[in-house]
């Protein structure tokens, strides 16, 4: 399973405005015509229940969103492009490499059928026929399409479960899940026998619930030693955890702590998760005659514990009771202290009027309207370089030019576009 990969991804380029006029016969004034661009497609992220992981995506590690067409004459509007749908398991959490780590994952994909747009199309350009104006008929200037972003996202996959199996390698934790649910993982009698999580539905009673094994617990676990950051990511959604430790150890006490240890240097939040802890192995000799010394031992360290066997399934569906009656707590709990998000309201960002800054001598003007204008013409025509200055005034640029201080003789330069204020 591959749980973790980075990826690059840009959304389609909008398509660039005509400059077009309207002739025709027996029409003397039929005036611009050009049509505007498409915009661009989106990337978009949607939870799919059917998938296992992320290996289909890293196959590839840029993914792009079609172009939008061009605008033509006769006013049609340029097509707008095929969007690129990247299908993830629920459960994936989406990071933007750019963004600090403290500010949070840009979306939580925790259900089936979400979607997030993850990198949005550009905005295709505008065709002349937007520039007539009463003082300007016939306007030569169009836009250039917008640019759609590009950015590189980090997708990481958290299993989603309600109850998580923790412990040492080879405590039986495998035997466990097998034994309360339907699902059939891998056992040995070896270290890392299981090499990613498992889940498995356990029905107890009338309720039911999902358990997960959670392998590749050892010292140094949240230093990466073993397998314990792939794992401990998984163990993040539980809502509690069955500290599974084996009663044949020399110390089952120093086990449980040890591994406690590793969860709060991993993420605090995970050594305050509410935890049942069980004794397995009750069906080996060595134990059974040692169940009121390791009950003190436990009792001594301020934990009550339960005896499990789980590969005879001895106190396993009573384990599983006690299971169900906590989570049941837990989730009132939560569900008690966590008031409904408000709900948020991100409109995308209208045009940005023009802004004035000075670099040495030469005032310079920031029009993104403005930059994509000058990008589709051609500079050395001095009617167009007037029908740009008309366009700047309109954009507000003028007046924060005279804000600034400037004055004539002064030089003025927006993007490629430099003059002689």
């Amino acid at each position: 399973m591959f749980d973790y990969i980075q990826l690059r991804v840009k959304a389609g380029d909008g398509g660039n405005g005509a400059i077009s006029f309207r002739r025709e016969k027996f029409v003397p004034y039929g005036g611009p015509d050009g049509g505007d661009g498409g915009d661009g497609g989106n990337i978009i992220l949607r939870s799919e229940p059917g998938i296992a992981g992320l290996g289909d995506l890293r196959r590839r590690s840029f993914y792009s969103a079609e172009k939008g067409g061009n605008g033509q004459g006769k006013k049609k509007h340029g097509r707008r492009g095929k969007d690129v749908i990247l299908s993830v398991p629920p459960g994936t959490l989406v990071w933007d490499l750019a963004r600090e780590q403290s500010e949070g994952p840009l979306v939580d994909l925790t259900q089936a059928g979400q979607e997030v747009v993850i990198a949005r199309g550009g905005r295709g350009g505008w065709g002349n026929i937007h520039f007539a104006s009463a003082v300007n008929r016939v306007p030569r200037i169009a836009q250039k399409g917008q640019a759609g972003e590009e950015r590189t996202i980090i997708l990481e996959l958290r299993l989603i479960a309600d109850v998580g199996i923790i412990g040492y390698p080879n405590v039986g934790k495998s035997s466990l899940l097998a034994a309360a649910s339907g699902a059939k993982p891998k056992v040995g009698s070896y270290p890392f026998t299981t090499l990613e999580p498992v889940l498995g539905v356990v029905q107890s009673g009338l309720e039911s619930f999902v358990l997960a094994e959670i392998p590749g617990l050892i010292e140094d676990a949240h230093l990466g030693r073993g397998l314990g950051l792939d794992f401990l990511r998984h163990a993040m959604r539980t809502k509690m955890f069955i500290h599974l430790v084996d009663g044949s150890a020399a110390s089952p006490v120093d086990d449980m702590l040890l591994v406690n240890t590793e969860l709060s240097l991993f993420d605090p939040a995970l050594g305050e998760k509410p935890q049942l802890v069980v004794v397995n192995k009750i069906d080996l000799p060595e134990v059974s005659i040692r169940l009121e010394e390791l009950e003190a031992a436990f009792r001594k360290a301020g934990v009550g514990v339960s005896f499990i066997a789980a590969a005879t399934g001895e106190g396993v569906s009573a384990l599983m009771v006690r299971v169900t009656d906590m989570l049941k707590r837990v989730e009132a709990a939560k569900a008690a202290g966590v008031a409904a998000p408000a709900r948020i309201f991100r409109p995308r960002p209208g045009a940005v009027r023009a802004s004035v800054s000075k670099e040495g001598e030469t005032f310079v003007v920031t029009s993104p309207a403005l930059e994509r204008i000058a990008a589709m013409v051609d500079l050395t025509d001095a009617e167009i370089r007037r029908e740009l200055r008309f366009q700047l005034e309109r954009m507000g640029g003028t007046r924060a030019l005279v804000k600034a201080g400037i004055k004539p003789g002064d030089k003025v330069r927006c993007g490629v576009f430099e003059w002689e204020w």
